[in-house]
């Protein structure tokens, strides 16, 4: 047996089926490829207000890792600079350009061709000679999603297993059972010509599976995988279950811990749990709006907002546009006027699924839909080569009702990006107008006003 794949609470429906199986957990289905869904909102035209739409959708981190695992089908370049911090600094730091520098086991080597990897990405061709050492070397490493970090340590593990020994050899935390199962799925492809090796999946409702049960024997475990360091330990038990893991681990057992962010939380709990590591860290990104031209529109409430948003679409050529609105309600309302006026409109909100949440991603993405309507579950991380504009249909504002600068940022960092230029809108109530002139001064950034009546003066903005 290869590994294990631990994740959260997956439902009652998803943890009852599991639970038949558990006690089965040494011949473990073959089949665990569907993620539950729940019902899709209607948006033709009624419009459910309900106590929650009135609610601002809460970024969930885990949902948002899976979301980005779902859309990056194929390994993105990351633009940020790579620092790597050696636990023996006088060692020679070597990196790879190819996998066959790796001198991988052939059906590995075939796997990874399979799924389509034709060479490293940055991550991995620093981070993989480091995973693969002989003796092993543990590594904390900061890395996003599409990056190949998931690749990268599945790599490690299968190129551990000894295939003849049936046991759980190699283990890997996530923080939710549908993160779990990606991973999950990365192993099974790439492991696809590794004979007699299997994946087993567990789940927090299944308690005690280490300790109590002791269906797993830590002490053989040879690979240690902590992902999405940075959601677990934002998880109510999800640190302290880690450390207890840890700690019954041989001394032998090989380290891994990847975060996307490296918070003084995530260090101080990577350190406690990772000793004696090589540190992979990535830059900070530096979002700017330097090429982004800003707008504010002054309105009186949302059928004002609407009507100077219809002026700026039809006086503006789009590529498409992301339109954010800070509650579920508004979202939904928008989403049904633009539907009825014609414009092909998709709608993103938090009682989406993550898979229904991808799915939409996808077709904005393919041009299905010009314009995505969303809260703030889109604000970070998603991006749309094609996207030119886009639109505050509600200022981001924290619970004291003060600007959310960090949201603004990233919200109209939906635009600009991949060094092009992009336009960003900004529809204001008269009373929320020295809102976004803070916004202004600490951007340190100018944001011009629109008379959305004025059409002469809409045609001539340029991107």
């Amino acid at each position: 047996m290869a590994s294990l794949l631990w994740g959260g609470d997956a439902g009652a429906a998803e943890s009852e089926r599991l639970n038949r199986h558990f006690s089965n957990l040494i011949h473990p289905p073959k089949n665990l490829r569907g993620i539950k869904n729940t019902t899709v909102p209607n948006v033709d035209g009624s419009v459910n207000n309900t106590e929650e739409d009135d609610e601002e959708d809460v970024v969930d981190l885990a949902a948002n890792s899976l979301l980005n695992k779902l859309i990056r089908q194929s390994l993105v370049e990351s633009s940020h600079r790579v620092e790597v911090l050696q636990k023996d600094p006088s060692s020679p730091l070597y990196s790879v350009k190819t996998f066959e520098e790796l001198r991988l086991k052939e059906e590995l080597l075939k796997g990874i061709y399979a799924m389509g990897f034709n060479r490293p990405s940055k991550i991995q061709e620093m981070a993989l000679p480091m995973m693969l050492a002989h003796p092993p070397q543990n590594l904390i490493a900061q890395s996003q999603s599409g990056t190949g970090k998931t690749a990268a340590f599945v790599l490690a593990m299968l190129s551990r297993v000894n295939a003849l020994e049936l046991f759980p050899q190699c283990l890997c935390l996530a923080p939710t059972y549908e993160l779990a199962l990606q991973t999950g799925r990365v192993v099974e492809r790439m492991g696809r010509f590794c004979v007699d090796v299997q994946v087993m999946y567990a789940i927090r409702g299944n308690r005690n599976w280490c300790f109590k049960r002791k269906l797993i024997d830590l002490t053989k475990i040879r690979v240690f995988v902590l992902d999405e360091a940075d959601v677990m330990i934002d998880t109510q038990g999800f640190s302290d279950q880690s450390i207890r893991i840890q700690r019954a681990l041989p001394s032998g057992c090989q380290m891994l811990l990847f975060s996307a962010t490296f918070e003084d939380s995530v260090w101080q709990f990577a350190e406690r749990i990772i000793p004696d590591p090589n540190v992979i860290k990535l830059r900070k990104e530096e979002l700017t709006l330097n090429n982004i031209r800003q707008y504010y529109v002054l309105c009186g409430n949302r059928k004002d907002k609407y009507q100077a948003l219809c002026n700026i679409y039809g006086g503006i050529t789009i590529g498409q546009a992301i339109i954010f609105c800070q509650t579920r309600r508004n979202a939904k309302w928008l989403t049904v006027e633009m539907m009825q006026d014609g414009h092909q409109v998709s709608l993103l909100s938090g009682e989406l699924t993550v898979d229904q949440r991808a799915a939409i991603i996808q077709r904005f993405r393919d041009g299905k839909e010009k314009v995505l309507i969303t809260t703030n579950v889109c604000a970070r991380g998603i991006d749309v080569k094609q996207v030119t504009i886009v639109v505050n249909f509600d200022l981001p504002v924290n619970q004291a009702e003060e600007p959310d600068y960090e949201t603004y940022l990233h919200r109209i960092g939906r635009t600009g990006r991949f060094g092009k230029k992009g336009l960003a809108f900004n529809m204001i109530e008269v009373d929320k107008l020295p809102l976004l002139m803070k916004i202004q001064d600490h951007f340190n950034s100018n944001i011009k006003q629109l008379d959305p009546e004025d059409m002469d003066e809409i045609e001539k903005i340029e991107y």
